[in-house]
Formats: C-alpha cells, structure tokens, sequence
C-alpha cells in the first residue's frame, strides 16, 4: 500500500498527514509527503507587496524573496512529518515539484502507483468553506480521497 499526502503547508495538510501516518502504521503503507510550488502565488504576494509599497521596481526582487521563503516552508513541514514519520517506523519520503497545484496533483495521484490520497478538507487561507482545490480534485482522481477535517 502506497499513501501520497497533498501538503500546501496549512495545519489542514499537516491534520491529514498525522491521520496518513496512523493508517500508515497500521497497514504497513509506504507515505510520499507531495508539495507543489506554484509561482504564480510568489509573484501575486510580490505584486501586491510591491503596490502597498510604491516599489513597483523591486516586484522582482520580492518576488524571488517570496519563493525562497515559500521552498523554505514547506521543506520545513515535510521534513518534521518526515522525521516524524521515522519515529514511528512508517515508511515515507518526500516530493516537492513546481507548477500548478491541480496539474500537478492530478499527475501525480492518477499516475498508478497510488492506493490512497490524504489531503486536508482546507488550504492555507483558513477559510471555513471546503477550499476550492480540493473541489477541482474530487471528482477526478482516480485512488480513493481522504479528506481529512
């Protein structure tokens, strides 16, 4: 049995990876921890920054700031889910790619070698409305989906 856990770095995909690794230990499943860096985030924050500033000439500069502190981040978080893992003997490693979160997902989960999907019922924003990637996905990604609340 192979888990992947959709990580965006909220609390919600950190919910779903400890609710993966207690499934993990039980069936004696492999867990990839998957992130998926999406630029365009970096350089909407830069854009914005970069307005509420008056430094529309540093757009670029904040924006190569933001995606070295968002690979930061979420390299953090899977690397103590990692450790984490380890700990409590599950067998698990890491993927971070770049692209667009739903492209890439959908790559990723339907590409086989999946028998689960774990991702948190929420993204980063905190909203209380399921988050809208997780209904992009629902319907078409082919393994069974835990969504985890």
């Amino acid at each position: 049995m192979k888990i992947l856990v959709l990580i965006d770095g909220s609390k919600w995909s950190q919910k779903a990876a400890l609710h993966a690794i207690s499934i993990a230990k039980k069936k004696h499943a492999k867990i990839i921890l998957f992130s998926v860096l999406d630029r365009r985030e970096a350089r909407a924050v830069a854009f914005n920054l970069s307005m509420r500033s008056d430094k529309l000439g540093e757009i670029k500069k904040f924006e190569e700031q933001i995606w070295h502190e968002m690979k930061k981040s979420v390299k953090e978080i899977m690397v103590d889910l990692l450790e984490l893992c380890h700990e409590e003997n599950v067998n698990c490693s890491m993927k971070i790619v770049e692209g667009i979160a739903r492209d890439e997902i959908l790559k990723e989960a339907n590409s086989g070698e999946y028998t689960l999907v774990v991702m948190g019922a929420y993204g980063k924003s905190g909203k209380t409305r399921i988050g809208s990637l997780l209904e992009e996905l629902a319907g078409v990604i082919k393994p069974p989906l835990m969504i985890v609340r």
